[in-house]
């Protein structure tokens, strides 16, 4: 007598579900009973569904999902393997059996095994959904692994296919997608990872003509397949089907084929390319097919998703997309904020408005909360990679991080989102359809709310709108137009003139200003030509002018802003920057009231805006100098990441630099940064820059030469960025040092070819070197449309113009052992090693040191009274060669900087010992103290000196520029006045006169006589 086997162990992962009440109490018993009569054909304990969590499981099914009630019916031996292992196990046995499918079997085959695995995989992913066994992230997960796997296995087979025709010749069939040229690319959902239960999946198809040379036929045949693809995974069978397909966002979907090849696309996208479209870049990735070409792709076209500059009109484009679908796609009712939602009475009312409501589409829904990640991130994701991540939530945090939205805000649309989504699996589960719709009429809704595992109706709402109302005011805050609609000047406004008076501009000046703005109405201006960029100045207009009327000169500033808009190419972007940030528009006439100077930069570059606006970048703190550097450093990886050469990151390496710079200026301007602390940053940056691009160019130059083993290079800053005393308009003072074992005699080459770079050369070890640093000083110095990150002087290095670029370090010591001059030696107290690996570092921070040490029994080893005389000649020699300008030739003058920096120079050589050394002025002077080369109070006084003349040039670069000017214009002298702390402007000479005559003081007691300085106003 047989005997049914024993009823196995329910997995534990079921025993803590929860599940929802049985909504149709006859379709749960209607289940429970053709599950019984299937366990008895199928061998199985019937007794097991007689089990509390089991019935429970069997009665949400029956009672709320007809789609989960029949797929349980017609698998069966899935349901109870379920019981038996748990969702985890399931999943991953259903999706290691479709991967383990041949591409060489036939095409029924390949779709009976892929509907297979999404019925098997529906009834996991559904189960230990509503029971909570899961969380929303598994689940999407695994939904997302379900869809990622079967488009890999169809298309291995269609591309094997196709192989084994003679239709294509693939470079290795065994693994037919490598090399293939042909790839998927998931957008959407899909793209996001955060697919849903019922959603189709939106893909763009791809195709790379490179990888199939001269084949005529190659358009027909990756359309032809596409189509297979389509129909592989949406046709209906006896099986079901596997996913619902949707081309539509490829390029210009309505003129291209189904399949689009990467030039076409790159062109479009680089001519064409919509805001909507860069919103839906965010989210791509390539998911099936050739991945290598796909990201190859991805990178061809990341201009286009992430601009390099900020770009404020993508949230007006944005607002547009969601004001459109609340026209045209009847996404549910509007007045969500009207709806009451706090009184004991409401709950009916709540419910009645979300009767037919769209989840996703609708007001309060999924697309706002993705709105509002997606438009933050287009706007700042150019300059801040670390906001680029493709999920709706992933990409929240990484706002919140950055101060782009508040923790308050993070929760609020977090569980907005979190909810919507759940709401939206439901919603699907129920019949499998496609739908974000609820239910439309009271009693349906109530159903839902069982299922939701809520007590009714009323319930549900109470738990949904008052979320789905605080989300909806985070989207209208953030797309609101800020500022009074009603406020508004138009250059051809009968009143302009009394506008302008009233604004603060004097009689004189009107028919002048009037001109101004009058040309702004037609059509010469190109950031004008559009009717959206028109509105949106005649809407800045009242602000702007309110700005400049309170100037000292507002005729002179109102034309500096003209040059500035002259110079737009984009004028919605630029005006759109604006409306969103008010502020921005009181600093611009700051500047343009300041400096000329700057007001001349601003219009070149106008990049240098961005600096003003990064949420990061907050000035007082120490984290003004890590977010600048953090910056670069993410840019720097990303480029190393995507094998990207230094071409593609210069352009992003300079709007960054020149933001920083311009933001640093305007600190500076308005007195909210000190000179030290700007110069700090300001050298932190360059550091920052030339490890980057020394990272970078050395990846590119293996990649062509191969590598030197044990071998490496250093970059050394000397001069102001050597003292991290940078100021606008600093060069970079460098020298490149590299070494290599005396045994290795040229570079290894790697045996593998980078795509589209040709087979590596090697080279002689010192050749490589010289080579590398070549190039790392051409992209230092690249030229571009804002001009070059850096100018470079190399004129420090051994041997100075005449010598190589890089030298070997044994060539260095040599050199400073037995031919270095005074002066050399002079310039190596501020030498720093910015770039290498530390082992380098080590052995050239030692040769450094010996050679300012003065080793004796060196050919260069001098006297006290001699190496005295060699400073003193040589000041004697740039003063009677190179004398100064004017009292403003603050380097040249007589007791100037330069006297400062000789001073620490010559007495850090007279001390001869690393402990009364530092690159930096002003901390040589405290060490030098220390060592008894000088007193406490001499030391104080060269402090203070430092300071004083390095802040009177560093604002006077940012008031005249790099020319030393004659004489200050009424407004620089103001700001010079403030910066030196003096009442009028011969009250300022007269404090820069007396400080030189200290100055010149130290230096004929502490390295030897020079004239005085007679009370002359000239600075000779």
């Amino acid at each position: 007598m047989s005997h049914p086997p024993a009823a196995p162990d329910l997995h534990r992962g079921w025993r803590a579900c929860t599940w929802p009440a049985p909504a149709d109490a006859r379709g749960a018993a209607l289940l429970h009973e053709d599950m019984e009569r299937a366990f008895g054909e199928h061998g199985l304990d019937a007794a097991w569904l007689a089990m509390p969590p089991v019935a429970a499981m069997v009665a949400a099914m029956g009672g709320n999902s007809p789609y989960l009630s029949d797929l349980a019916r017609r698998d069966t031996d899935l349901f109870a393997r379920l019981l038996r292992e748990g969702p985890d196990s399931v999943m991953r046995t259903t999706l290691s059996d479709v991967r383990a499918e041949s591409p060489r079997q036939s095409r029924h085959a390949i779709a009976h095994a892929l509907r297979t695995a999404k019925r098997h995989a529906a009834m996991t992913i559904a189960l230990a959904d509503i029971g909570g066994a899961w969380s929303l992230q598994q689940v999407t997960h695994a939904l997302i692994h379900l869809a990622e796997t079967t488009l890999q296995v169809a298309v291995r087979h269609l591309l094997r296919t196709a192989h084994d025709a003679g239709r294509l010749v693939l470079p290795d069939p065994d693994e037919p997608a490598r090399g293939s040229g042909f790839v998927v690319l998931a957008m959407g959902k899909l793209g996001a990872r955060e697919l849903n239960y019922s959603s189709d999946i939106d893909l763009i198809v791809l195709y790379d003509p490179a990888c199939h040379p001269e084949h005529e036929d190659l358009r027909r045949i990756f359309v032809r397949m596409t189509s297979d693809l389509v129909g592989l995974m949406e046709a209906r069978d006896a099986d079901g089907y596997v996913f619902r397909t949707d081309l539509r966002l490829r390029p210009d979907p309505s003129a291209t084929p189904l399949a689009v090849s990467f030039p076409t696309a790159i062109t479009y996208y680089e001519s064409m390319g919509r805001t909507w479209e860069r919103a839906a870049m965010i989210k791509a990735r390539p998911v099936a097919g050739d991945i290598a070409a796909g990201q190859r792709f991805l990178a061809a076209i990341h201009p286009f998703v992430w601009r390099r500059h900020l770009d404020f009109a993508v949230i007006d484009d944005i607002h547009d997309m969601k004001a459109r679908i609340d026209r045209h796609r009847n996404a549910g009712r509007g007045g969500l904020d009207d709806v009451p939602a706090d009184g004991p009475g409401c709950a009916p009312a709540m419910r009645d408005w979300l009767l037919g409501h769209d989840v996703k589409l609708g007001q309060g829904g999924i697309r706002e909360v993705e709105f509002v990640a997606q438009a933050l991130q287009l706007v700042w994701g150019g300059r801040r990679p670390d906001l680029r991540d493709p999920t709706t939530l992933g990409a929240l945090r990484r706002l919140t991080q950055a101060d782009l939205i508040s923790h308050a805000q993070y929760t609020i649309l977090y569980r907005n989102y979190h909810m919507m989504r759940q709401v939206e699996h439901r919603l699907q589960m129920r019949a499998d359809h496609q739908t974000h719709r609820l239910p439309e009429t009271a009693d349906r809704f109530a159903l839902f709310a069982i299922f939701m595992n809520e007590a009714d109706g009323p319930a549900l709402a109470r738990a949904m709108l008052p979320v789905m109302q605080a989300s909806r005011r985070i989207f209208e805050q953030q797309f609101s137009e800020p500022g009074s609609p009603d406020e508004t000047i138009a250059p051809e406004d009968a009143e302009l003139g009394e506008r302008l008076e009233q604004a603060g501009f004097s009689p004189a000046t009107l028919d002048d200003a009037r001109s101004i703005l009058q040309r702004w109405d037609t059509n010469r201006l190109r950031a004008l030509r559009s009717d959206r960029a028109r509105m949106l100045l005649r809407r800045l207009l009242p602000g702007i002018l309110r700005e400049i009327g309170a100037r000292r000169d507002p005729l002179t500033v109102l034309r500096r802003f003209d040059s500035l808009l002259e110079r737009q190419w984009a004028g919605v972007q630029f005006l759109s920057l604006l409306e969103r940030n008010p502020a921005l528009v009181h600093r611009i006439m700051t500047v343009l009231d300041g400096s000329a100077f700057l007001a001349n930069h601003l219009a070149q570059a106008p990049s240098a805006l961005d600096g003003l606006l990064d949420a990061s970048m907050i000035e007082g703190t120490d984290d003004t100098a890590r977010a600048a550097v953090a910056l670069v450093r993410q840019h720097v990886a990303q480029a190393v990441a995507q094998a990207a050469g230094p071409e593609r990151l210069l352009p992003v390496l300079r709007g960054l630099v020149c933001g920083e710079e311009f933001r640093l200026s305007v600190a500076r301007l308005e007195h909210r940064m000190t000179e030290d602390r700007t110069a700090r940053v300001r050298t932190a940056m360059a550091d920052a820059v030339m490890r980057g691009l020394l990272r970078t160019v050395t990846t590119e130059h293996r990649a062509r030469h191969g590598h030197v083993p044990g071998g490496a290079m250093a970059v050394v800053a000397m001069g102001k960025a050597g003292s991290r005393e940078m100021m606008p308009g600093s060069d970079l003072d460098l020298m490149l040092v590299f070494d290599h074992p005396d045994d290795v005699m040229e570079s290894v080459v790697p045996h593998t070819r980078r795509a589209g770079m040709p087979a590596a050369r090697p080279l002689g070890a010192g050749t490589y070197f010289v080579r590398l640093a070549h190039a790392f000083i051409a992209t230092l110095t690249a030229p571009g449309a804002e001009g070059p990150l850096y100018e470079a002087d190399m004129r420090l290095r051994p041997s100075g113009s005449k010598g190589p670029v890089a030298v070997s370090l044994s060539s260095f010591r040599r050199y400073h052992a037995e031919s270095a001059w005074t002066w050399e030696r002079m310039a190596l107290t501020r030498a720093r090693i910015v770039a290498g690996p530390p082992e380098l570092a080590r052995h050239l921070r030692a040769a450094i040191d010996a050679a300012l040490d003065g080793e004796p029994g060196t050919g260069r080893a001098m006297t006290p009274e001699a190496l005295r005389e060699d400073v003193r000649a040589m000041r004697a020699r740039l003063m009677r060669d190179l004398p100064p300008q004017g009292p403003w030739d603050i380097k040249r003058r007589a007791g100037g900087l330069m006297e400062v920096e000789f001073i620490a120079q010559g007495l850090q050589l007279l001390a001869a010992r690393p402990a009364a050394r530092s690159p930096c002025t002003r901390v040589a002077f405290t060490r030098l103290a220390r060592a008894g080369m000088l007193s406490a109070a001499d030391a104080r006084m060269l402090r203070r000196a430092d300071l004083f003349w390095r802040s009177a040039q560093g604002m006077l670069r940012i008031l005249m520029g790099t020319e030393i000017p004659d004489h200050l214009p009424p407004a620089a002298q103001e700001i010079m006045m403030r910066e030196l702390d003096a009442r009028d402007g011969a009250d300022m000479l007269a404090r820069m006169d007396d400080m030189a005559r200290h100055v010149r003081d130290a230096f004929c007691r502490l390295i030897a006589p020079l004239p005085a300085i007679d009370g002359m106003g000239d600075g000779a």
